[in-house]
């Protein structure tokens, strides 16, 4: 019943299986960003058999969204531009975080310790028109904390210069790079097909310019890759391929004299700077999201604006090195949320915006809940 429930067609030799009480399927996943590697890492460790096909040179190859995120965990703060449900699937993520970043095979860093939001003094307006939209739209015990400047500086000494600071205890933040590694290399008796871009895929069957394959099950998680086959008509617009691209623009900035615990992000008016600290002396500088497709190098405005606030927050970061920037596309849907898509032997999931690593474990979890997968 439950083959038929998925609208599978299992070879003879897998019935067997089924018969004994263990389903062990052969599933194909265009992708291998971070929800191609959370279903390579749940569904290997599951049993079944996974193939993943990605257009990159190899595993490290940096060309999905997954690498360029800063790693915030922020179901809170996320909710000046997302819904509650993007909010709940935040807190269920960092619990799922918690479960599966001590398991994998390679260390990634992982904290808890909160975040925080500044503003300086000329700013303290817009932010408090921020402020004033959390507390409407967070749950009570999840909502921003007023923190006097001495607590700030207990927590943070080497932050100086914001005059309003507000404390989101229950967020995180998590290091992308090692966690994309650690998924990878966790995710044990995985087929990866490097070099091999995904063309279209149908029912059970994956399309690239060389082969078809077939599968029980077919998982298309391509984010941005995914929408030269959008369909036509009225459905488009609410389709999974109805994809488009976000900018978003990170610097590393390598200060080993500077001390940073957790997130910050810095409310202006035009903005939202953002600073997470990792591991090796290193802190991340960006900016939440850019409306534009372009993947062209960090530009000369965006290099000042962005470095010239981080500064401002953090004096010390005076004599930091940039030793690395990087852009990249967040695959976003016409609301900017998140959508899973099911058809017989074929699943879609994409539009994770900005908040990738925020829900992508939780949504994982609903699409397999969804099809009844082992939990």
């Amino acid at each position: 019943n439950y083959a038929m429930f998925l609208g599978i067609r299992l070879h003879p030799s897998r019935r067997t299986r089924i018969a004994a009480g263990v389903l062990q399927m052969k599933i194909g996943v265009a992708g291998a960003g971070l929800l191609g590697r959370l279903l390579a890492y749940v569904l290997s460790r599951q049993g079944h058999e996974l193939s993943v096909f990605d257009p990159a040179s190899g595993p490290d190859a940096r060309g999905a969204a997954g690498w360029t995120a800063a790693g915030m965990l922020s179901p809170t703060a996320e909710l000046e531009s997302a819904d509650i449900n993007v909010f709940n699937h935040g807190l269920r993520s960092i619990e799922r975080w918690a479960e599966i970043i001590p398991a994998l095979q390679r260390h990634a860093s992982f904290d808890r310790a909160g975040s925080l939001l500044l503003a300086h003094r000329h700013d303290v307006g817009a932010a408090r028109r921020m402020i004033d939209l959390l507390m409407q739209k967070a749950p009570e015990g999840h909502r921003p904390q007023a923190l006097p400047m001495q607590e700030l500086a207990r927590l943070e000494p080497d932050i100086q210069g914001p005059s309003q600071a507000w404390l989101l205890p229950h967020e995180g933040h998590l290091n992308t790079v090692e966690a994309m590694e650690a998924l990878y290399a966790s995710a044990k008796a995985v087929h990866w097909h490097w070099n091999s871009r995904v063309t279209s895929l149908s029912a059970h069957t994956l399309h690239t310019s060389s082969q078809d394959y077939r599968f029980d099950w077919v998982f298309d998680v391509r984010g941005t890759g995914a929408r030269g086959d959008a369909p036509p008509g009225p459905d488009k617009l609410l389709s999974c391929r109805n994809v488009r691209g976000v900018r978003g623009e990170i610097f590393w900035l390598h200060a080993p004299n500077v001390q940073l615990h957790r997130p910050i992000r810095l409310l202006h008016p035009r903005h939202r700077v953002y600073m997470v600290p990792r591991s090796g002396n290193v802190i991340v500088v960006g900016a939440s999201e850019l409306e534009s497709e372009d993947r062209s190098p960090v530009s000369l405005r965006s290099t000042v604006e962005l470095l010239a606030a981080a500064h401002s927050v953090m004096p010390a970061l005076a004599e930091a090195r940039v030793v690395h920037s990087e852009t990249n596309l967040r695959p976003a849907l016409i609301d900017n949320l998140p959508r899973i898509e099911h058809e017989t032997g074929l699943t879609r999931i994409n539009g994770l915006f900005r908040h990738g690593w925020l829900i992508a474990p939780a949504l994982v979890d609903d699409a397999l809940a969804e099809l009844n997968f082992e939990a």
